[in-house]
């Protein structure tokens, strides 16, 4: 599978870019997401023959003919649902036809009109959009006959498509630009381009000139600590995925970071899918918030759909720069818990480990379930002791030792507003860059006779440098070809914390024999 991709840009940046929004909406299991991967060009949407696979609107980037578009995948859509997860459903696609400039209504040719086809038509024809009747699974001109009873739904721009195989999407395309406003935009350049063509010529410039304005010839202070953070805050996001088993508030969370009510919220496990992002821009800079679906153990996850989102899930995890870990204070850490954060370390994430649900902790309200580890401790310990609750959860994750906690309620708020500040300390210290005198100086001053490490194990270190950021990577230079012994790693990291910091990364110490003397 390739690396996941996710929208570009935010809906006021789109909009603010005269960029058109192309909503995708339809029933269940019509083939909604493949049309939707096949135009975007990746395969972002979880696609399968289970109805209902997808439930949040999903964000795509594409561009035809020299235009470039906005798409939105929707969930199917069943107006008169009642039912919690549906109606969720319905209220995510209704916020995406109140963004979009057009509506492409896809039916599902193989199968008969239905009544909920009819009532969607009515619904769609309220947003007063320019609307398209995509016919899908129509694979070849002899199934063009199906198209005939769809002519009742009375929408006269009518396409039969296969999004599968790509046919007849190009027709869609044209037609759903033509109906679009022109750019504005675009024009507005191209006749200021051309003025000033006509205006002025361009000057050469001269080889000192070019040589003084090159960028690449800055030089920095290479005896302090630095970080490779430092372009311009416009071009750079920071990707950060929220992560845990399901139902432990993580869209909820992903709701209360961005303000708004951009994924689906609901007490039964499992909800979210696809994985959701959303832009939040906070003290300049810009962060991409991925709500991922909960990671389940393989035994399970027995929906084609559950196993493709945990599949997923793990693929953002690896495309993400931190990963807020989060752990539901009413159950404690469990071994799930301890895999997805190894997940996280072992990719070379950082982390952050978040605490949802401190506020029933402190209540004192208790689940209906046999008795966790942190309710057992709880009753030793004095109710909501945050110490004490900590000390516990670093015992459980020993290996996240260099990770904060924060701890939170994402349903009311309280606490979140320590996760900004702590995500901009992590991305700066996730790339900060050692110089080499910095660290031989340092290796000098290391007592590593405190190591416990065997003597058939132990080497020398000739010298040591740093070799890449995000996550660091340090390269020792030993006289002998021996794996480093791990507690000699740990000793090592340690020392590297206590002098340099890199809070919330993990290190990577590698080594390199060279021939002693």
């Amino acid at each position: 599978m390739t690396q996941p991709t996710y929208n570009s840009t935010s809906t006021l940046a789109t909009t603010a870019a005269g960029i058109p929004t192309i909503a995708i909406v339809g029933r269940p299991n019509v083939g909604k997401s493949t049309l939707f991967n096949r135009i975007v060009g990746s395969r972002r949407a979880i696609v399968g023959d289970e109805p209902g696979i997808t439930r949040d609107r999903l964000y795509g980037d594409a561009e035809w003919e020299g235009r470039h578009l906005r798409i939105v995948d929707t969930g199917g859509i069943l107006p008169e649902e009642k039912d919690l997860i549906p109606s969720e459903i319905y209220r995510q696609a209704r916020v995406a036809l109140e963004e979009a400039a057009a509506i492409v209504m896809v039916v599902d040719g193989r199968s008969e009109l239905a009544g909920p086809d009819l009532e969607l038509v009515r619904l769609l024809r309220k947003a007063n959009r320019p609307l398209f009747l995509a016919v899908n699974k129509v694979d070849s001109d002899k199934q063009s006959s199906l198209m005939n009873d769809f002519h009742r739904l009375g929408v006269p721009t009518m396409f039969p498509i296969s999004a599968e195989h790509g046919r007849g999407i190009d027709d869609l395309l044209d037609a759903v630009l033509a109906a679009l406003p022109p750019d504005e935009r675009s024009e507005d350049k191209s006749s200021k381009s051309a003025s000033s063509n006509v205006a002025r010529a361009p000057r050469q410039r001269s080889r000192k000139h070019q040589e003084n304005s090159d960028p690449f010839t800055t030089n920095l202070d290479a005896e302090r600590p630095t970080t490779d953070d430092q372009r311009p805050t416009t071009d750079f996001e920071t990707k950060v995925a929220i992560i845990g088993h399901p139902n432990v508030g993580k869209s909820t969370l992903l709701n209360c970071l961005a303000a708004s009510d951009r994924a689906i919220v609901s007490p039964i496990p499992g909800t979210t899918r696809d994985a959701v992002d959303e832009i939040v821009e906070h003290n300049g800079r810009r962060f991409r918030f991925i709500d991922t679906a909960g990671i389940r153990r393989k035994g399970k996850t027995h929906l084609m759909a559950e196993k493709l989102s945990v599949v997923m899930a793990r693929k953002h995890l690896e495309g993400a720069d931190i990963a807020l870990l989060v752990i539901d204070a009413t159950e404690g850490v469990s071994q799930l818990d301890a895999s997805i954060a190894g997940l996280a370390h072992e990719s070379g994430r950082s982390l952050i480990i978040v605490v949802n649900k401190w506020d029933l902790v402190i209540s004192g309200k208790e689940k209906p379930a046999r008795p966790t580890k942190a309710e057992r401790m709880r009753e030793s310990k004095r109710p909501g002791d945050r110490d004490a609750y900590e000390q516990r959860l670093r015992y459980e994750l020993k290996f996240l030792n260099y990770a904060p906690i924060v701890f939170i309620s994402a349903q009311s708020g309280k606490g979140t507003e320590k996760i900004f500040p702590l995500l901009e300390e992590v991305a700066t210290e996730r790339r900060k860059r050692v110089s080499t005198s910095q660290m031989n100086r340092f290796i000098e001053k290391v007592d590593f006779e405190r190591a416990s490490v065997p003597m058939k194990s132990r080497v020398k270190i000739l010298y040591m440098t740093q070799a890449s950021v995000a996550p660091p990577v340090f390269v020792l230079f030993t006289n002998r070809a021996v794996k480093l012994h791990f507690s000699y790693q740990r000793f090592l990291e340690n020392q590297i914390r206590e002098a340099f910091g890199f809070v919330g990364t993990p290190i990577w110490i590698k080594n390199r024999a060279r021939d002693s003397k």
